[in-house]
């Protein structure tokens, strides 16, 4: 039984397919990319040389565009914060007076107990402040 080039090059395809799966190294799949295309040739009634040609041309075109904007799309992607650390540098309401000693804002819907950053300032009700720091469940403002 003979077994046609362009079956070979979709077993190692595939076999290039696998190992990406289970690492989520992208560049086994742009070497299986490689493959199909080498794949493709061979089913075109392209010789040895040229599948191998081709394999290695689409490989590393794949390795040398797509993985730089890989990087940089990595190095873009907005780190996730949440909890107390979202609500810092938000701006709040002043519900009731608030003064080194305390007071209460609406900060994100809710309403905290807060007191101010600088002890000799106070702020009034109405008045919109921003939100410095998280000390357990009391938000400091400036």
């Amino acid at each position: 039984m003979d077994i046609d080039a362009w079956v070979w090059w979709l077993i190692g395809a595939a076999a290039l397919g696998i190992p990406l799966v289970l690492t989520a190294m992208p560049e086994l799949g742009m070497l299986s990319v490689g493959a199909v295309a080498g794949a493709v040739t061979a089913g075109l009634g392209g010789d040895s040389v040229l599948q191998v040609v081709v394999f290695a041309a689409v490989s590393v075109a794949l390795i040398a565009v797509v993985r730089p904007v890989a990087a940089r799309q990595r190095a873009q992607r907005p780190e996730l914060v949440s909890g107390v650390e979202a609500l810092k540098g938000r701006t709040a309401v002043v519900l009731e007076r608030v003064d080194a000693s305390g007071g209460r804002i609406k900060l994100a819907g809710e309403i905290w107990s807060a007191r101010a950053l600088d002890t000799a300032q106070s702020y009034e009700a109405g008045r919109e402040v921003d939100v410095v720091e998280i000390d357990g469940a009391t938000a400091i403002v400036m």
